[in-house]
Formats: structure tokens, sequence, C-alpha cells
């Protein structure tokens, strides 16, 4: 299940195709059964939320909440945690790498989704493995990779 929030009036985001993409996604980690939550912000709001739980005083692109802790048991559905998009930065960046506010959404998911998962890319060898994630995941939801590393 997705649970989905969008805050931003008039984003322009479809939410139809955002629960259709997280699902696919869901699926290509080998979480099906898995809930998520996704919602969407304004810079103002994920800064706040940056702050409070990252202590950095600024907005930014895309932040990810993991609620499961490695071995915890496979009991039914779980919410695997929370991805928090700025629709703000989402636009800015779309123009930055030319590419529609849908394609850098659906980035900006991919990225969320694999930080729930574990992944992190603070070593250089966790962000080889999360990049190549990042782009097998593009190609199971049709996402062209427009993006330099």
């Amino acid at each position: 299940m997705i649970h989905y929030r969008n805050a931003v009036r008039g984003s322009g985001i479809d939410a139809r195709a955002v629960k259709r993409t997280a699902k696919k996604l869901l699926e290509a980690v080998n979480e099906r059964q898995s809930a998520l939550s996704i919602s969407f912000v304004d810079d103002d709001e994920i800064r706040e939320i940056n702050r409070a739980h990252r202590g950095k005083d600024k907005p930014t692109d895309v932040l990810s909440f993991p609620l499961l802790e490695e071995g915890d048991a496979h009991l039914g559905e779980r919410l695997l945690g929370d991805v928090v998009i700025s629709v703000d930065s989402a636009r800015r960046q779309a123009a930055d790498y030319d590419a529609s506010l849908e394609a850098e959404i659906n980035r900006l998911l991919i990225h969320g989704v694999l930080h729930v998962m574990g992944h992190d890319h603070e070593e250089a060898a966790e962000r080889e493995d999360m990049r190549a994630e990042e782009r097998r995941l593009a190609q199971v939801i049709g996402l062209s990779w427009p993006y330099e590393d």
C-alpha cells in the first residue's frame, strides 16, 4: 500500500502515477507486500523537517525515514518508512537537468526508496552500489537517466 500526501497546491503531480511508480519500485526491491508513505511538501516544510531531524537548517530535495531495522520480522504488510520530497527543489533540479518534473520526482522517489531500504552514499563503495541500484530501478520504471554522477 502507498500512503500519499501532497501538501503543495497546484503542484501538477499526478498522484496515481506516483503510486503506480512506487508500487513498481517496491516490487523491484522485493517488498511487494510492504507499505510506503510518500509526502510532497514545499521548501519551507522540508527545511523544518531537515532542521528537526538532521540538524541542517536548509531545504533539501528528498528525505527518507526508514521505520524498520535490519532483521525485523516480515509478518504481513509492514510500513517501510517515509519519503518526503520537496516539490520546489524538484522543479529547480528538473530545470537544471533539463528533465521533466515527473522524471525528477521519479528520480527522487527512487533515491528515497533506496534510503528507506538501507542504502547510503556516504562512503565510496556505498555510493557506487547505490548509483547502480538507482539506475537499475530507473530501468524498471522506464526512466532514462539524464543525471551525471
